[in-house]
């Protein structure tokens, strides 16, 4: 009876975490997808938590069916959000949706026909080899990504999210291959409960000590126009002619159009510190990322050549590679939102105003 009490009390508690979680952050950021995408994935949590047990039998409570079926679905939304926490760019496509819909319809088959049809361990073992599948997606996501983020309070953060539910629905998922059609008892669940609730809490705390605006900005791509911090009158000096010997690198040598350029590789060009040179990025210059820092010097190259008459035969993707981006869908997303034309469109203009 205590187990029974301790475990409700524990599901009951995350529940609550996650729903008010999903709730603040569709307040607060609605028209932010990653906000969007973590709502849901808030949500599918807590369907979860309330249906998941450690070891699965063949037969399942006909109610639990779509719960589980949504909890499972939940790994994909999971992807989704990493890749719209760590890509400014992200956009949500049709064929997400079909995903989604073919790993939950699975599930729910896994419980209502697979399952109770005496192929428990082949149900089990499919969906959770799906479940391990997507985390590692989402954790090579974050791998990926993570060096791009500029804000550093920002980036543990993320991280910490990320690799939190990652570790717990990875040993859930080898946990549940392991055991699958044995009931485990009272105390596994408890204790899965428990861990659960932690989970939760440490990823609501988490979130609580980074400002929201920096965690979902409004705007990612946008860089803005003030400084960030207020320096000492030796510490500006010194940091202006890092800025000098960085604008050289942009403006000269062009270092932005090299394939596969890193901010490392960019510290050790100026002979500073990583941390420095993202600091000083960040802080001086008011960029997030250090992708869109990079993107928007090459736009600015491919603004002046789309505006220069002698290049009016040149295909756009010609100047688009010529500017470093190494396809053209990245290149139109990124020149459509500093300008908010198309490279097509801004060419157009230019040539009826000239």
């Amino acid at each position: 009876m205590l187990l029974a009490n301790l475990e409700l009390a524990f599901r009951a508690g995350a529940v609550a975490l996650l729903l008010v979680l999903a709730a603040s952050l569709f307040s607060d950021f609605r028209n932010v997808l990653a906000a969007r995408l973590g709502a849901a994935f808030a949500l599918g949590s807590a369907a979860h938590a309330v249906s998941y047990s450690v070891g699965v039998t063949s037969l399942v409570p006909a109610w639990h069916a779509p719960l589980i079926a949504l909890s499972t679905g939940n790994i994909v939304v999971f992807w989704l959000f990493t890749r719209a926490l760590f890509d400014d760019d992200f956009r949500l496509r049709w064929w997400h949706g079909l995903v989604w819909g073919l790993v939950t319809a699975f599930s729910f088959a896994g419980c209502v026909w697979i399952a109770p049809g005496g192929h428990v361990r082949f149900s089990v073992t499919v969906v959770n080899l799906i479940v391990l599948g997507f985390i590692a997606l989402a954790v090579g996501q974050t791998i990926a990504s993570w060096p791009a983020d500029l804000v550093e309070r920002r980036r543990r953060a993320r991280v910490f999210i990320v690799c939190a539910a990652a570790l717990y629905g990875g040993l859930n998922a080898l946990l549940q291959i392991a055991v699958a059609g044995s009931d485990v008892g009272d105390v596994a669940n408890t204790i899965n409960a428990g861990v659960l609730a932690c989970v939760v809490a440490a990823i609501a705390y988490a979130m609580m000590r980074v400002d929201g605006a920096d965690l979902f900005p409004a705007n990612a791509g946008v860089t803005p126009a003030v400084i960030l911090s207020h320096p000492t009158a030796t510490d500006e000096a010194a940091d202006q002619k890092l800025i000098d010997a960085l604008m050289r690198l942009m403006a000269d040598e062009r270092v932005y159009r090299q394939e596969n350029i890193t901010i490392g590789v960019l510290a050790g060009r100026l002979k500073i510190p990583e941390y420095r040179l993202r600091r000083l990025i960040n802080q001086r210059l008011g960029y997030r990322n250090f992708n869109v820092f990079l993107n928007n010097h090459r736009i600015e190259e491919a603004k002046a050549a789309l505006a220069d008459p002698a290049q009016a035969e040149v295909p756009v993707i010609t100047i688009a590679m010529d500017a470093g981006f190494q396809s053209l869908g990245p290149f139109n997303r990124a020149f459509k939102a500093v300008t908010g034309v198309t490279p097509t469109e801004y060419r157009r203009l230019k040539v009826s105003a000239a």
